[in-house]
């Protein structure tokens, strides 16, 4: 497989990275845009010795974190960055990088630390950091849109142990709707497909003309939202899931939600 190929593999990941990292989707697109340009200006960001993937990810944070978080924008900001910089206003960047690598990207530490240019032990301190910061967030109500009873059994279990409470575990597109309008719930976690051939994807775009709240999408098939065509999830988690996946995702939307909840039109879009 050619570099082209591989790098061509791994950018709906890196966009997802960047969506969560910034906390949206323009800025997010934006420095992968970047990273782009700059491969295709120095082929050697990506060594042959290493894998695409960590070039990729290396290059990105190297851009990012680039930029003075402490400014108010300026002639050569990037488009975006100034709702980049409100969102980030509480948790260091550099812990936000770090957890988001080894939680949601499920880079092994040894790789997040190549990718942050850090030690092992400084990695772990970042982790930590990051940790902490979002366990400070507030216990919240959430609904649950999925049809498959186990799945939706694991979802609950893993949305109480961070201390929030299921309100409804709705099955249909129609109970979703209501249960939200009865609830108000503070996230939802939506699967796409549903049990009577209704649309978790409708249901979300439904709701969310009337009530703002961030979304996590759950779907075996990622590469189906992620297509580089607007809108798109921010939020987004990847079935079969693994546990820190979900909750590393759950406290990542609704820090994001608290820091700055602008109006959602449609997909829980920043």
């Amino acid at each position: 497989m050619s570099i082209s190929e591989e790098v061509t593999s791994h950018l709906p990941y890196l966009r997802r990275f960047a969506r969560a990292a910034t906390g949206s989707q323009k800025s997010g697109d934006a420095y992968v845009a970047s990273v782009l340009e700059a491969i295709l200006a120095d082929p050697t960001i990506l060594p042959e010795d290493r894998h695409p993937r960590l070039g990729l990810y290396r290059t990105f944070l190297k851009i990012v974190n680039s930029i003075k978080w402490n400014d108010h924008g300026s002639a050569d900001t990037p488009p975006g960055l100034d709702a980049v910089q409100r969102n980030l206003g509480v948790l260091a960047p550099r812990a936000r990088q770090a957890f988001l690598l080894v939680a949601v990207e499920e880079f092994p530490p040894r790789e997040a630390a190549q990718v942050l240019d850090v030690d092992d032990a400084e990695l772990e301190r970042l982790i930590d950091e990051a940790g902490r910061e979002i366990a400070r967030q507030l216990a919240t109500d959430v609904v649950i849109i999925e049809d498959e009873p186990l799945i939706a059994l694991d979802l609950e279990r893993l949305v109480t142990s961070l201390g929030h409470r299921v309100v409804k575990i709705a099955r249909t597109e129609r109970q979703a709707i209501e249960a939200v309008e009865r609830a108000r719930p503070g996230l939802i976690l939506a699967d796409i497909q549903l049990a009577d051939g209704s649309s978790g994807l409708d249901a979300v775009n439904e709701i969310l003309r009337t009530f703002s709240v961030p979304v996590i999408f759950v779907t075996a098939y990622p590469q189906r939202l992620l297509t580089g065509t607007r809108p798109e999830p921010t939020f987004l988690i990847t079935k079969p899931f693994h546990a820190e996946n979900v909750k590393a995702v759950i406290s990542q939307a609704l820090f994001f939600d608290v820091r700055d909840r602008p109006g959602q039109r449609s997909l829980a879009m920043a």
